[in-house]
């Protein structure tokens, strides 16, 4: 039986979700961005009327502007997102069981066998389209294929609201005319080094000598140019809460800051996500691990090892203690990490407080019933209904 992969990817999905709860936003030039004031801010997802203009992701916002002064600029809402990505997976789920979520706005689906079910690839590929549009107000476009790797280069060919098929028959006219930078898996420098060796092209690269390939790149090299000919034996793997190994949240600042208690109110938000996430699959960590990027592009990162937990003022004052030992206010931050892993095996037994003293477990009790009490809010009202005090913007 022939393999259906589908790659379901979701098209500019901040600002679909933020056009779903703000129609304003329908039909005009809009995106999902850093403060306009700030020297660093960037766009990080434009719709396509933003596009049509020039408007791209990554772009410094003093730029877009330029290109499109009427442009609508919406901070971004990393809590909604995760609430909407969840929304789509779960709608996905309800094709096949096997369900790979490669990203928050994309995930591999194993449809070999449901014909019955749902029709042929296409026909099927369109009734999610059409669910994921009717019932979440999100668009999408589908790759079609027999391996994971041909669904996503399918899943780019045709944006938006596209569906692409793409077998092995296809790949000679569909895949090989394109970029060698366009393939999925070759970054820049990649493809910089395989245009001085004369490949310009996936077709190139498909037809080269895979020993020079390989001695140039090593394994990897071997990897490009088996994609290149179509072939990626990876199998589509359900993800599920035992396969997790860490939960992490990361963001790039609307501005490089050197004040750490700027700092600490990024980490406290992004360690309440990680503790809503971590309990929401019952997984408790030993690890705390934060992550600051410096304006100059240089990585730092530091871990802590502390009682097993899910608990966010814990996770979150690990990870304080870690940004005060290693800040330094003559290198400004631009971007800030954190992530929870070293997964206790057995959640329902409770580690002991470090000193094993009753003030400390009365603590504890307070911050998990804490928790509990705005998972349940959140749960019921929307992720935004309810934060902490220090979190909310005058």
């Amino acid at each position: 039986m022939q393999k259906v992969i589908f790659l379901v990817d979701m098209n500019a999905f901040f600002i679909s979700c933020e056009m779903t709860r703000n129609e304003s936003l329908v039909g005009t030039p809009a995106a999902v961005a850093g403060d306009p004031k700030k020297r660093s801010g960037i766009i990080l997802a434009a719709n396509y009327e933003a596009r049509s203009c020039g408007v791209k992701t990554t772009m410094v916002l003093h730029e877009a502007l330029k290109l499109c002064p009427k442009l609508t600029l919406v901070p971004p809402d990393h809590h909604f997102y995760q609430q909407k990505s969840k929304e789509v997976m779960d709608l996905l789920s309800n094709y096949t069981p096997l369900l790979e979520q490669n990203s928050i706005d994309e995930a591999w689906l194993d449809m070999t066998g449901c014909e019955g079910l749902f029709g042929n690839p296409l026909t099927a590929a369109k009734g999610i389209m059409a669910e994921i549009k009717g019932n979440l107000g999100l668009w999408c476009s589908i790759g079609i294929a027999e391996n994971k790797f041909l669904a996503k280069m399918a899943a780019e060919m045709k944006k938006p609201l596209g569906i692409t098929e793409l077998w092995e028959a296809d790949i000679p006219i569909k895949l090989w005319p394109l970029p060698v930078q366009e393939m999925h898996g070759i970054g820049a420098k990649t493809a910089e080094k395989l245009n001085r060796m004369g490949i310009k092209t996936i077709g190139n690269l498909a037809t080269f000598d895979v020993n020079l390939i390989t001695k140039t790149f090593g394994k990897g090299g071997n990897e490009i140019y088996l994609r290149a000919n179509g072939i990626d034996n990876f199998p589509v793997l359900a993800r599920t809460a035992d396969d997790m190994k860490s939960i992490g949240r990361s963001t790039t600042l609307p501005e490089d800051i050197s004040d750490i208690e700027k700092a600490k109110l990024v980490l406290m938000e992004l360690a309440d996500d990680i503790g809503m996430t971590a309990r929401r699959h019952s997984k408790k960590g030993r690890t705390v691990h934060i992550t600051l990027k410096y304006s100059d592009f240089r990585l730092v990162t530091k871990q802590t090892t502390i009682p097993a937990t899910f608990t966010t003022k814990e996770i979150y004052q690990a990870g304080c203690s870690l940004l005060e030992q290693n800040w330094d206010r003559s290198h400004p931050v631009r971007l800030i990490g954190i992530s929870l892993s070293g997964f206790h095996d057995d959640c329902s037994s409770e580690q002991l407080s470090l000193f094993d003293q009753r003030e400390n477990t009365v603590i504890n009790d307070k911050n998990k019933q804490i928790d509990k009490a705005m998972d349940k809010i959140r749960n019921k009202h929307g992720s935004e209904t309810i934060t902490f005090a220090a979190l909310v913007k005058k």
